[in-house]
């Protein structure tokens, strides 16, 4: 989503994954990137079964992201204190024991919307624990050159889940019902927890000087404090998922609107999917798409007018293209910040910085979530939307000066030679 430096710009797309290592984490982030769509769906719709509260469902999406937000920098220092891969494995075998937990409840007919979110609540602390020390892994494991190649395809493995996870949540529900998805959910989550395991990573060097988890959290935020690149980064972040968050957290509402069943439901998110997929394999044939900026500031307008079309899309057929250009514009913007960010950075304060980029969007994500939702609940799911789109407008305008431009290679190195 960069401009690719010259030798980048002759590699192929998909040569990261000719590398074993990659190769592997490549493999146990798209399983566990398939649970977490699998489960989101599922507790989405599940809850607007067991609710007609528009607060309740939108909590669900909220509750998933809160302990994103709340752990973020906590495990972001804890992965550059301990063993990564290790800490990685854990993280999925917390997931795993989670789907089991969902399983027996939803099998003996006791899932209830308060189970619901709590259970909702703890798995998000799985993937608080998982997103940064995968990132730091990553950028372990790549070189500089291939960054944007490697991003892309995390991307893309985030995204095809996106759509194969929903299409099979969807189809199990429909057939066997909620408790089947929760037990592939943990068989997955364990499966990706032995590829993690098996993955050839070798010794680490010592990334925290002071091995306490406070003092490593003070340090992240330290770096945080004197890189204004980083900042700016974080505020687009925080301003996107405010905003785009609302038409995700209350698409089980809109397609009950229009008449949808779960298979349809899960067909509607799927096509989010498609379109994050379509985005992930053209732009990258797109070099005058380069200007993160750019890319930012088209991609809330676009969001903005797709959530407004879905408001008034009257069935399937229109509203499916409408969640699959929100799904595109949602490749473009995040792909381009996780880039942003992964370039600011230096080696020593990854896992924390990748940490306190998620807070960000979680905090976004998490606030949004309950906003849009209490908005719903005091006027309508429509009324709510079109106000997150208008939002997303007057945040843009307020927030123009604010550039993704600033050249980050030089500061990370310079940081990188301080922290060494």
């Amino acid at each position: 989503m960069i401009a690719p430096s010259p030798s980048a710009a002759g590699a192929k797309p998909a040569s990261p994954l000719a590398d074993p290592l990659f190769r592997t984490l490549w493999l146990a982030w798209l399983a566990g990137n398939m649970t977490m769509w699998m489960h989101d769906v599922t507790a989405a719709w599940s809850m607007s079964q067991l609710s007609d509260s528009p607060t309740m469902v939108a909590l669900v999406q909220a509750a998933a992201s809160l302990p994103l937000f709340l752990l973020g920098l906590p495990s972001g220092a804890l992965a550059d204190m301990l063993n990564r891969q290790r800490f990685y494995a854990f993280a999925q075998g917390w997931i795993a024991v989670v789907a089991i937990a969902l399983a027996v409840l939803a099998a003996t007919d006791r899932l209830t919307a308060p189970w619901l979110l709590l259970f909702s609540l703890i798995n998000g602390i799985g993937l608080a624990l998982r997103f940064p020390v995968f990132s730091a892994l990553v950028g372990d494991t790549v070189s500089r050159e291939q960054l944007p190649a490697a991003l892309t395809l995390n991307a893309l493995a985030i995204n095809l889940t996106r759509v194969v996870g929903p299409l099979v949540a969807g189809v199990l529900m429909a057939s066997f019902g909620t408790a089947t998805v929760f037990t592939l959910n943990a068989v997955m989550s364990a499966l990706a927890c032995l590829l993690i395991l098996r993955a050839p990573i070798g010794p680490v060097p010592v990334r925290v000087r002071n091995p306490q988890l406070l003092a490593a959290m003070a340090e992240g935020l330290r770096f945080t404090a004197r890189s204004p690149m980083l900042r700016a980064i974080l505020l687009r972040a925080f301003i996107f998922f405010l905003q785009s968050i609302g038409l995700i957290a209350l698409l089980p509402l809109l397609a009950r609107q229009i008449g949808a069943d779960a298979t349809t439901y899960t067909a509607l998110l799927a096509s989010m999917g498609v379109g994050a997929v379509l985005a992930a394999l053209t732009l990258p044939r797109l070099p005058g798409m380069a200007a993160r900026d750019r890319i930012f500031c088209v991609g809330v307008l676009l969001y903005s007018a797709a959530t407004v079309i879905a408001v008034f899309s009257p069935n399937l057929w229109t509203l499916a293209p409408a969640l699959a250009l929100s799904g595109a514009v949602w490749l473009c913007v995040v792909n381009s910040l996780t880039m942003s960010v992964q370039l600011v950075l230096p080696t020593a304060l990854r896992a924390r910085g990748m940490a306190i980029y998620q807070m960000s969007i979680m905090g976004g994500s998490a606030a949004g979530a309950a906003l849009w939702g209490s908005v719903a609940s005091h006027s309508s799911v429509a009324a709510s939307l079109l106000a997150s789109a208008g939002l997303a407008l007057l945040l843009l305008l307020l927030t123009r000066h604010v550039s993704l431009e600033a050249k980050p290679a030089a500061t990370a190195q310079k940081s990188d030679r301080q922290q060494g």
